[in-house]
């Protein structure tokens, strides 16, 4: 089965890499997905730019794929489900949230010349971050791509009600799934609150599981792929 792995803000496909060889290692596909703007060189790429890239790749996979988004990109993973409910076997949203319709993407951080660039480390300082050394956190800022300010600042837009239908597991690696029961259940998350299949998975790490723990990463994603119910 295809994995789509599509990287959250400042990251290119790259951040993929330990994780692709243990997917494939368990028998599934990994295909991470080069979001325009993070990997590209393109400094005005816009979020219905990404959204197209994602849906492509769902396209052109083999069968119904499973589409893994990380941190901002999980609502790209769940924009995806929404324009191909039929064709998104299970979305796997890793240490991130879907936003809701008419929301902003990924307005978080300060915007300089047309850009989100990495706002360094204060805002991950604790538990996001805590599984990362000195040398890693070197790595990561030297290798961040700014974001381009029409992605950061796209909103959202959902149309099908079909995307609920989607499975959903929500990886919980800077929290716990208790705390993320507690936000869909106090309504903090009102798109997981409306799906009909949701599963909430743990995983030992901070928020980027992929460059601290892709062997782990990897075994869950490619149990995600195993669970798929070929008739659904």
């Amino acid at each position: 089965m295809d994995i789509l792995l599509v990287a959250g803000l400042w990251l290119d496909a790259s951040v993929w890499d330990d994780v692709v060889p243990a997917v494939e290692a368990r028998g599934h596909r990994a295909v991470p997905v080069t979001l325009p703007g993070q990997g590209d060189g393109s400094t005005t790429a816009t979020l219905d730019d990404q959204l197209a890239a994602v849906v492509a790749a769902v396209d052109a996979a083999a069968g119904m794929p499973v589409v893994v988004g990380h941190s901002a990109a999980c609502t790209l993973a769940w924009l995806a489900a929404d324009a191909r409910p039929e064709k998104v076997a299970k979305v796997v949203l890793v240490g991130g949230f879907p936003a809701a319709d008419g929301g902003s993407y990924a307005d978080f951080f300060d915007l300089a010349d047309g850009v989100m660039p990495f706002p360094g480390w204060g805002p991950f300082e604790g538990p996001d971050s805590a599984d990362l050394d000195e040398e890693a956190r070197r790595a990561f800022a030297a290798r961040a791509i700014p974001v381009p300010a029409d992605v950061a600042r796209g909103v959202v837009h959902l149309h099908d009600e079909r995307r609920f239908e989607v499975p959903v597991v929500l990886v919980c690696p800077e929290f716990s799934p208790a705390q993320a029961r507690g936000w869909i259940d106090g309504g903090e998350l009102p798109e997981l609150a409306r799906v009909r299949h949701l599963e909430l998975v743990d995983i030992d790490s901070g928020h980027w599981p992929m460059v601290t723990e892709p062997v782990a990463l990897a075994g869950l994603l490619s149990s995600v792929a195993d669970s798929v119910d070929p008739g659904r």
